[in-house]
């Protein structure tokens, strides 16, 4: 079973530096480069269990969303696994406790051992919407929460990001996922992992996540974020020698800036399959790309929330990636996949590609070589 944990000491040490990594185990062995110096990542984005979970709809799409994941991780056998936001739809879940579904999400990547992160989107902790059809002349139909799950009618609070967060945590010894900086309040979701060399010597990727809002509270990065990427980017990796990838849930304003036309074929320089929507961005923007683009060392960003679209296109020094829809939960028809990206030690690159439910590939790019 593989697993990850803080970094060892003597590499803290020689490095002088601090970074978020995964809850300590008995080999305390850390993310590193392994297959011959290839470490791969598999992306699931806008899962979104529990959808309808009071209809016969809801819990048939969580099973088929199993099935997708299931079909991605079998076929590329990743090393990691990255949650990419609306792991769950709160504003349907009729429970008070939503980490059942969030528990139910992960369990894919855990029967397989697998070390995984996640970050939240604007869906994970949105406030309940009481459905229409239950005030129908029927009345309100009988809801069936999870087992050892209590119920009460008038209690539909929601679960929290911090709940959320420190479920994962607490019950998994595979999560990589942490809390981040408080003084990132409200957000949660902000931290720093680092992919060490095939001998454990030096770190090789820093993958950095972003809590990028929505739900309880706007849908932005704030500059208090930037600030801290900042920082943490120029303590950890101050030669910009070491790669990095971003990773949150809803795009940035600048990936409209070099979005394909809506609904057109995508072409070169932009890879990918479907454009089928124009981008859903965040609010504002608040410093972020600015200082990304200003770091040589960062690669790639990667995000969801949008279901139509899958395409990565460059945006100065780096590249703007979408995530391929996961999850039968949530909107549009299209057939249902995972980003993937497969990151070689000797020489250093960065490649991605889709695997898709029917276990297909498509739309390789390079990302950095």
């Amino acid at each position: 079973m593989r697993e990850c944990s803080v970094v060892p000491l003597f590499i803290l040490l020689l490095l002088n530096f601090s970074v978020s990594g995964c809850r300590a185990n008995d080999d305390k062995s850390p993310l590193r480069m392994v297959n011959g110096s290839v470490f791969k990542i598999a992306l699931f984005a806008d899962l979104h269990y529990g959808e309808n979970a009071w209809t016969d709809w809801g819990p048939a799409q969580d099973v088929k969303s199993d099935y997708v994941m299931s079909t991605v991780l079998d076929s590329e056998k990743p090393d990691f696994v990255v949650y990419l936001g609306d792991v769950i739809t709160a504003n349907n879940i009729a429970i008070q406790n939503a980490s059942v579904y969030w528990d139910k999400a992960v369990s894919p990547t855990r029967k397989r051992g697998i070390p995984w992160a996640s970050v939240f989107g604007n869906h994970d902790d949105a406030y309940f919407e009481w459905p229409s059809e239950w005030f129908s002349a029927t009345g309100i139909p009988q809801v069936n929460p999870p087992p050892s799950i209590s119920y009460s009618a008038c209690t539909f609070r929601g679960t929290t990001r911090l709940e959320l967060m420190n479920a994962e945590i607490t019950n998994n010894k595979l999560s990589c996922s942490n809390n981040g900086p408080k003084t990132l309040w409200p957000g949660v979701s902000n931290y720093v992992l680092q992919v060490l060399s095939s001998d454990g010597s030096k770190p090789v990727l820093l993958m950095y996540f972003f809590d990028s809002g929505g739900g309880s509270y706007p849908e932005v990065i704030s500059y208090a974020q930037a600030l801290w990427f900042k920082q943490q980017s120029e303590l950890l990796n101050p030669n910009a020698k070491i790669a990095e990838v971003i990773f949150w849930h809803i795009p940035s304003t600048a990936y409209s800036k070099v979005a394909p036309k809506p609904m057109s074929v995508i072409t070169k320089p932009c890879i990918g399959s479907i454009n089928k929507e124009s981008v859903a961005s965040q609010e504002a923007e608040w410093g972020i790309m600015d200082i990304l683009t200003s770091r040589p060392s960062v690669k790639a960003v990667f995000v969801g929330h949008n279901h139509g679209l899958d395409w990565c296109c460059p945006y100065k020094s780096l590249w703007f990636c979408f995530a391929r829809h996961t999850g039968y939960g949530g909107y549009g028809s299209w057939p249902r996949g995972a980003r993937i990206i497969e990151v070689t030690e000797n020489p250093f690159t960065v490649k991605s590609w889709i695997r898709m439910e029917n276990a297909s590939t498509h739309s390789y790019v390079i990302l950095s070589s």
